[in-house]
């Protein structure tokens, strides 16, 4: 019997970028975050370097900080659903991922929705369950803020048993009762070509990877270095085996970005000019603000830190956002003392602390890393977001993936018809 390692593959997504602040909008090279001729090429050029599949975000509000619409956000997004049927009639191999929320929709319009969007992709969807804030977001449906927080979670679990039910019961009767659902009646669209939809789920909290645990087949993460990424992953699939769960059956991927250049240094410097673009002036206060949670536009974004402390008791200035920084006061601690150490000022600070998780320099050395990465069980893949739409992926798929290729650890072609065969996932359990 041969001692020979066996690679794992490399699992990569691509993230449709324009919801979030890692867009540069300035750039010349910078397109339409709307237009279908964006989400055409972008899908083209994806499924061209044969990549496991796309991921787009929405939002269900505008997000607002202090009463205005930040510069960094962006101001409309069409049906997530929609744009990733139209995208599935240009491609014919590449799985197609979109958030949709538990908070703010009903098990049945939407299980419906994904399976027939599931049929009209040939087994190609999946679905990235998440829960929305409250009553900022809830205004535009008219229930205002009707869930705390742990309650949204627990809809999220009983909306998931819901539908993962009525698709279990296509072309038959359901019936589901539970603290948050209660639907009963005849699920009217065929069986599922992948059984269900390929389930993502992104949370660092407890709650978040149980919840993955117990019912995903990918998890999203933002942990960076190695290390963190190791105990993470331990972490998580340890958690598997209580649900009668194969390791395998959930994959780990943190979401990340990349940066090429011809030498080390020409990456390092165009990694530096591109946070300066994502970092503005405005926008490094506007993130302190985040955290702070007062009006700091008097601060000067090149000068120090805030002395006062964040303002824990005040209404939030920012709307519409998840915050990632559940302790605002060990937050400001930490980042001054990071600040202090290494000599920042705010922007710097903002730049640093805010960061994705970066694979900077020649393509063959962002090869090696990502598959240092996947080897080391710190990860199963990566989803990348590039910082331009619609081409931030053409240099990545002629350059890093012939690497990847080569080494034995990413296809050539793709060997399964559905998402789920794709990611060697099983079949719906």
């Amino acid at each position: 019997m041969s001692n020979k390692q066996v690679l794992k593959q490399v699992i990569l997504g691509a993230q449709f970028p324009g919801v979030n602040n890692f867009t540069v909008w300035s750039d010349p090279a910078a397109g339409s975050q709307i237009a279908f001729s964006s989400f055409d090429r972008f899908a083209r050029t994806v499924e061209r370097g044969k990549l496991d599949f796309i991921f787009l975000a929405e939002g269900l509000r505008v997000r607002e900080q202090k009463g205005r619409i930040h510069e960094l956000d962006v101001v409309g997004r069409p049906n997530t659903l929609a744009i990733l049927t139209a995208i599935s009639a240009v491609t014919r191999h590449v799985g197609l991922i979109g958030t949709l929320s538990t908070t703010f929709n009903e098990p049945y319009a939407l299980a419906r929705q994904l399976a027939t969007f599931d049929a009209l992709s040939g087994g190609r969807a999946g679905w990235n369950v998440v829960t929305s804030p409250g009553a900022f977001t809830g205004a535009n449906f008219r229930r205002g803020d009707h869930l705390p927080h742990a309650q949204r979670y627990e809809r999220a679990r009983e909306f998931l048993d819901a539908a993962f039910a009525l698709w279990k019961s296509a072309g038959g009767d359901f019936d589901v009762a539970s603290n948050h659902v209660g639907i009963h009646g005849r699920f009217n669209v065929p069986p599922l070509p992948q059984g269900s939809p390929v389930i993502a789920q992104a949370g660092d909290s407890d709650e978040g990877r149980e919840l993955a645990a117990s019912r995903a087949d990918v998890i999203y993460s933002r942990h960076g270095t190695l290390e963190d990424g190791q105990a993470f992953y331990a972490d998580v699939k340890a958690r598997l085996t209580k649900y009668g769960r194969a390791p395998d059956s959930l994959k780990i991927l943190p979401g990340a970005a990349f940066v090429l250049g011809d030498t080390e240094e020409e990456a390092r410097e165009k990694h530096r000019a591109i946070r300066l673009q994502q970092v503005s002036p405005k926008t490094a206060i506007t993130f302190l603000e985040q955290v702070w949670n007062r009006d700091l536009s008097a601060y000067d974004p090149d000068g120090p830190l805030p002395e006062v402390d964040p303002d824990v008791a005040a209404q939030p200035v920012s709307k519409g956002r998840a915050s990632r920084y559940d302790d605002a006061l060990a937050t400001a601690r930490a980042w001054r003392e990071i600040a202090e150490r290494d000599k920042l000022s705010i922007r710097d600070l903002i730049i640093k602390v805010t960061a994705r998780q970066h694979f900077i320099g020649t393509p063959e050395t962002v090869a090696r890393e990502i598959n240092r990465y996947v080897q080391s069980d710190a990860a199963d893949g990566f989803v990348f977001a590039p910082h331009l739409t619609p081409s931030g992926f053409d240099e990545f798929v002629e350059k890093v993936i012939p690497f990847l290729q080569d080494w034995g650890v990413f296809r050539t072609d793709y060997a399964q018809t559905t998402l789920r065969g794709n990611l060697g996932l099983p079949l719906t359990r």
